[in-house]
């Protein structure tokens, strides 16, 4: 197991979703974690893009991180091969220390557990209670439709225009390599 400097939580969904490619990023995104000696901060799920991103970050020497709560032990068949594997009471607790034991946040593809942890980060950063860089991983643009209606809620006053400056879209995980390396360095 490698040591490792820095942490980068990574939500995701439990599912593999409709297209290889997200498959692909998630196991490509463990790797690179690996890679580079920063450890995997994850929702400790071995099934869809959770169990293909831990995959790629194990296989590859990475150290990894994993918070779970009790009620999804099941539904999201707990890895508990991790180098850390926590059970929690809720999901509220899961957040927090996925949270709390990260230096960055990515958000892959996912269902609406993605998109709540998103918006919650979000909401943290545009009231200043995070300053973590969070980062969209938008593969084959899955996120357009929610990067449309950020940017509606800006054009209709919902939301200050530096709204948009809260998190960066990344197009590939290359391009996440690249935007991690530049703020851990």
């Amino acid at each position: 197991m490698n040591t490792f400097k820095f942490s980068v939580c990574v939500f995701c969904g439990s599912r593999y979703g409709d297209k290889k490619t997200f498959e692909l990023a998630a196991e490509e995104t463990g790797k690179m974690l690996a890679k580079n000696k920063w450890r995997l901060v994850y929702g400790a799920g071995d099934i869809g893009l959770m169990g293909a991103l831990a995959n790629g970050c194990q296989n590859n020497g990475g150290n990894t991180f994993g918070v779970i709560p009790k009620h999804l032990l099941q539904e999201e068949v707990g890895k508990t091969d991790l180098s850390t594997f926590i059970i929690t009471e809720s999901m509220h607790e899961r957040k927090k220390l996925m949270f709390t034991n990260c230096n960055a946040i990515v958000t892959l593809p996912g269902g609406v557990g993605s998109l709540d942890e998103f918006f919650e980060i979000l909401t943290w950063t545009q009231l200043g209670i995070s300053t973590k860089p969070l980062y969209l991983l938008n593969i084959d643009g899955y996120w357009d439709l929610v990067i449309q209606l950020i940017d509606q809620m800006v054009n209709q006053g919902f939301a200050e225009g530096s709204l948009l400056n809260k998190f960066t879209i990344i197009n590939s995980v290359a391009e996440l390599e690249t935007n991690l390396l530049n703020i851990f360095s």
